[in-house]
């Protein structure tokens, strides 16, 4: 379904809104680039099911025709049971010895049936906790450049602005004011470069610990975009998390 923007699920709830404002589906279906066929298909889902009918709905088939015999499956699970140490390897040579005339199942797949029992132990994955950096001080223009977003408003035509500001630190200036249609790091990359070409590359860029300049789940918190920095030899300044009144936007340090 072709929406303009990336949330699929915020875009439906918009849709729906402005149909139960009293607008005609004709109209809305054409603002949101769908046709009146699928924009019924929502309607209808959402009258049928609230909110959660607006939910992606799964594309996995209502029938398997190559899944696990109920058997063999309960027969993994025994095996398991009685030794809680083997994995998915061992338990297919105990399979072949206990039924040799039957094709024992791969690997992956009985590894997909203890998954599905819970009986695969997994790894904590540490959550990157972000934190501040040292800030540095600047002494000359294009020295420290503070990019930040300056919150998010809505336009006329509903949809949202979200304001990306660059400023160099030491002068002041402001870089660059672009309404980006979301905080997504294509957009941002694509501002960078233009400034990059116009201004040249400050040795150092301080921002907050949001989206896209940072990212959660990533090693040290790296997102696309801090990486390619780090890769034109642009070190990177964080402000400490929790902590308004030290914007990226501050003066000297």
């Amino acid at each position: 379904m072709p929406w303009k923007e990336c949330n699929r699920m915020e875009e439906r709830l918009r849709f729906v809104a402005r149909l139960l404002d009293g607008e005609k589906m004709t109209v809305v279906c054409r603002d949101f680039g769908i046709s009146r066929k699928t924009g019924y298909k929502i309607f209808n889902r959402y009258k049928d099911s609230g909110i959660r009918g607006l939910e992606d709905l799964s594309k996995s088939p209502y029938r398997h025709p190559n899944k696990l015999p109920f058997q063999v499956e309960r027969s993994i699970l025994k095996i398991k049971k009685e030794y809680t140490t083997w994995g998915a390897p061992k338990i297919r040579e105990k399979l072949v010895k206990l039924y040799p005339g039957i094709k024992p199942p791969a690997v992956s797949t009985i590894h997909a049936v203890l998954d599905r029992n819970g009986l695969v132990k997994r790894r904590k994955r540490r959550r990157y906790k972000a934190q501040g950096t040292r800030l540095g001080k600047s002494t000359q223009p294009n020295m420290l450049w503070c990019a930040d977003y300056k919150g998010e408003f809505q336009l006329g035509n509903r949809k949202y602005c979200y304001p990306l500001t660059i400023t160099d630190h030491f002068s002041r200036y402001l870089i660059a004011c672009e309404g980006l249609e979301s905080t997504r790091q294509n957009g941002a990359i694509a501002v960078f470069e233009r400034v990059f070409k116009e201004f040249g590359l400050p040795s150092a860029i301080r921002t907050d610990n949001g989206i896209p300049f940072a990212c959660p789940n990533a090693m040290f918190g790296l997102s696309r975009l801090s990486v390619w920095w780090l890769q034109l030899g642009i070190a990177i300044e964080r402000i400490k998390p929790g902590h308004p009144d030290l914007p990226p936007t501050s003066g000297p340090v």
